[in-house]
């Protein structure tokens, strides 16, 4: 995971920096720091970012570029209840 996708991730899913440092346990020093660039994390702590943000519905992309996108599930992939199908029973 780059820096840049943890702060695209960090984006779509509308978490500050210390919502993921409380969601992924580290401490929101190192979510500054890890995507500014500097030091050489650990992998085990970029895989607790990674984790966190997988939870959260991010899916990584890591093709020729690497980015994040939206799980389906998270960009509302249930449809919920069509229109025509509308009743007072489900319409609560």
């Amino acid at each position: 995971m780059t820096p840049a996708q943890s702060r695209a991730a960090r984006g779509l899913l509308g978490w500050s920096e210390a919502d993921l440092a409380r969601r992924s346990g580290l401490d929101e020093g190192f979510i500054k720091g890890f995507e500014a660039g500097t030091g050489d994390p650990a992998s085990g702590r970029i895989e607790a970012l990674r984790s966190a943000l997988m939870q959260g519905g991010i899916v990584f992309t890591d093709g020729t570029t690497p980015g994040v996108r939206l799980s389906e599930q998270q960009r509302g992939g249930n449809e919920g209840t069509r229109l025509d199908q509308l009743t007072t029973e489900n319409d609560r």
